[in-house]
């Protein structure tokens, strides 16, 4: 019979240190419970989101479907990112331009300015679709990477179900408007982390400021790169007469990083002003806190029955949590292990939950998991212990 076995801990371990900071900041506490609520934004949808914990702090028509426009290039860099990570594209290598990425095919739209027949590197053409938000250095680099554009949106629209972009479809490499053209501000926001995580070498072309390609030096369209009050690192701004203006914005203050996704703003103006409100927003009044790290001991644990008499429990990934100043030392945090362990183990295993709580709610909650497997022990260790896990069973039974 299993039985689950709870243990509640405050995060602050030592009585003393918790009864002077409940002496020393228990106004403060009170005072910073207050969060006044997120600015009004003037856009079709935002959302506004923790990079580490991926927790949203603020959003309205968050689910919403709107037209991506050139947003639609951050897919575009992240297939990029995703080729060049399994070996098969590499940022030297050369791209023959077709006809159909000649610049004189986007004449009313952002090009890099190619023409047929120019041999460019993928770092060029990245820096094309990133900084200066070409279409035609999309479309050369879907053909390369995929044969056609066709195979390539193919490509982008399955990575965007890999990572749960849920209400997101792609009709080409560039955003122009179309016939079920479509994503939302949380699968955008789903889309900023992802590549800054798995395509860190491409996130870094996101901040450079200008890109220089036939004799025409264009500049990055994200002006939020310039603002002094405002450590933003990359993000891609979006327009067509449907879309309105959007932008996607990065940016880290004191170790915090926050995502901000505007879509379909009255102007260019507009996505700026609204974009950095949001973020000055989160910046001033959360913060994040790493609870647990992966793969680190959170829980040693009697086993019965194995090579082996203890077991370490622990996550599978770094677990943060994203709250408003000064709640995080409120937290505690209860460890729920399904006792009696007995071998055999294996690495990975799920043997109980963890949680953290503040007041009545529950935050967080995560499975332990076995960091390492346990065998079965010999024949004689197995009858000891079934001796022993009885009598163990059997005086907890009588205490109860």
């Amino acid at each position: 019979m299993k039985r689950h076995r709870s243990i509640t801990r405050p995060l602050i371990s030592s009585p003393l240190i918790a009864l002077c900071l409940v002496l020393l900041t228990g106004r403060a506490l009170a005072v910073t419970s207050i969060i006044p609520n997120a600015p009004a934004i003037n856009a079709k949808g935002f959302v506004l989101m923790d990079y580490d914990s991926g927790q949203i702090i603020a959003s309205e028509n968050a689910e919403t479907a709107l037209a991506p426009a050139s947003l639609t290039k951050m897919m575009t860099a992240y297939v990029i990112g995703r080729e060049i990570n399994s070996g098969r594209l590499s940022f030297d290598d050369k791209v023959t331009i077709s006809r159909n990425a000649w610049s004189r095919n986007f004449p009313d739209s952002s090009k890099m300015f190619i023409e047929p027949g120019d041999k460019i590197s993928v770092g060029d053409l990245s820096r094309g679709i990133m900084v200066q938000s070409g279409n035609d250095a999309s479309v050369a680099m879907a053909e390369h990477i995929a044969g056609s554009e066709g195979a390539f949106v193919d490509l982008m629209n399955s990575w965007a179900t890999r990572l749960g972009m849920t209400n997101t479809q792609f009709i080409n490499a560039h955003g122009l408007d179309g016939d079920s053209i479509a994503t939302t501000p949380r699968d955008m926001a789903i889309l900023t982390q992802r590549l800054i995580q798995d395509a860190p070498e491409v996130y870094q072309i996101y901040q450079e400021r200008s890109f220089k390609w036939n004799g025409i030096t264009q500049y990055n369209r994200n002006q939020l790169l310039w603002d002094r009050s405002l450590n933003v690192d990359g993000g891609k701004t979006g327009y067509t007469s449907n879309a309105g203006y959007s932008l996607v914005t990065s940016a880290t203050q004191e170790g915090m990083r926050l995502i901000t996704v505007v879509m379909g703003t009255p102007s260019k103006t507009a996505r700026l002003e609204e974009s950095r409100k949001l973020l000055t927003y989160g910046f001033r009044f959360f913060e994040t806190s790493t609870l647990l790290d992966q793969d680190s001991a959170v829980q040693t644990e009697k086993v019965w029955m194995g090579t082996q008499d203890q077991i370490n429990l622990g996550v599978n990934d770094d677990i943060s949590v994203t709250l408003p100043k000064g709640q995080a030392r409120r937290l505690k945090v209860e460890y729920e292990i399904n006792t009696p362990l007995k071998a055999p183990l294996e690495e990975g295993s799920v043997l109980g939950q963890v949680r953290w709580v503040l007041g009545d709610e529950t935050i967080k909650e995560a499975n332990l998991m076995a960091i390492e497997a346990v065998e079965q022990g010999s024949l004689i260790k197995r009858l000891v212990d079934s001796v022993l896990l009885f009598i163990n069973n059997l005086k907890q039974n009588l205490l109860s």
